[in-house]
């Protein structure tokens, strides 16, 4: 059903129900996530866990422009989340999707291919706190932004994640990747990583470039950072780029924060 035939009682009423929900898990001290499709048009989130806690949002799903989705996060869990763009269902459980596929499943037990913007959590992690992070070290699909809330949240430290421009406008033309099918035939819908596109050791991080003070930004790493101050640009760019949050925060990812 679209967001604009839902009678309003009912929008009013799932409003309530949401609210209810976050309230009890603040008080449950339970992490909820919240995914906001702010974009113009469907997307498919996926999720992928790090470590051995089970799939969480059941790995992925569509998500309609406009649409909200909530679902809680275990104690101690590790992953990210990813958007899936220019997706074309086959079957029940295939996805062909021009940017962020995980082997062409619904639900990811796979990364995203890159070029694929990742909100990155930990759970609980030293010292009990939450980390996270928006990265463009696998390149750029989709802007996402991260922000926490809750009574537990301290606004101070509990920063705010994200790439809010559109790098895909900005990207320089080694780096596009242009769709190949209907609406997005001809378009830039991704913009790779240096790492990706040209593969050598000084834009990967590796090799005789395979730490800190041998591998720094580069003209592309500056640009991602230029346009998106609060996310990874590179492997090493930390300082600016995690955040952190006492235990408990409850998470609002936003898709498209810009629009």
């Amino acid at each position: 059903m679209e967001a604009s035939r839902i009678p309003a009682f009912l929008l009013l009423l799932l409003g309530v129900i949401w609210s209810r929900a976050q309230l009890g898990a603040e008080a449950a001290g339970t992490t909820v996530f919240t995914l906001r499709n702010n974009c113009t048009h469907a997307i498919w989130p996926a999720t992928l866990s790090g470590n051995s806690a089970a799939a969480i949002g059941g790995g992925g799903f569509e998500l309609a422009a406009g649409a909200t989705v909530s679902f809680p996060g275990p104690t101690g869990w590790s992953g990210r989340f990813w958007a899936r763009t220019g997706c074309v269902a086959s079957g029940a459980s295939t996805l062909a999707c021009a940017t962020g596929d995980c082997g062409g499943a619904v639900s990811c037990s796979l990364g995203g291919a890159p070029p694929v913007t990742l909100a990155e959590f930990t759970l609980g992690g030293a010292d009990g706190k939450d980390f996270y992070d928006v990265s463009l070290v696998d390149g750029y699909n989709v802007g996402i932004g991260v922000v926490a809330t809750g009574a537990r949240v301290n606004s101070s430290t509990c920063g705010y994640a994200g790439c809010v421009a559109d790098v895909n406008a900005l990207c320089p033309a080694e780096l596009q990747v242009t769709g190949k099918e209907g609406d997005l035939e001809g378009k830039t819908v991704a913009c790779r990583s240096a790492c990706e596109a040209f593969g050598t050791p000084e834009y990967c991080c590796t090799g005789a470039h395979g730490g800190p003070d041998s591998c720094g930004p580069t003209k592309y790493s500056k640009l991602f950072k230029a346009a998106c101050p609060a996310a990874y640009s590179y492997a090493y760019d930390d300082a600016t780029s995690t955040f952190t949050c006492g235990a408990g925060a409850q998470y609002l990812i936003t898709f498209c924060p810009a629009q």
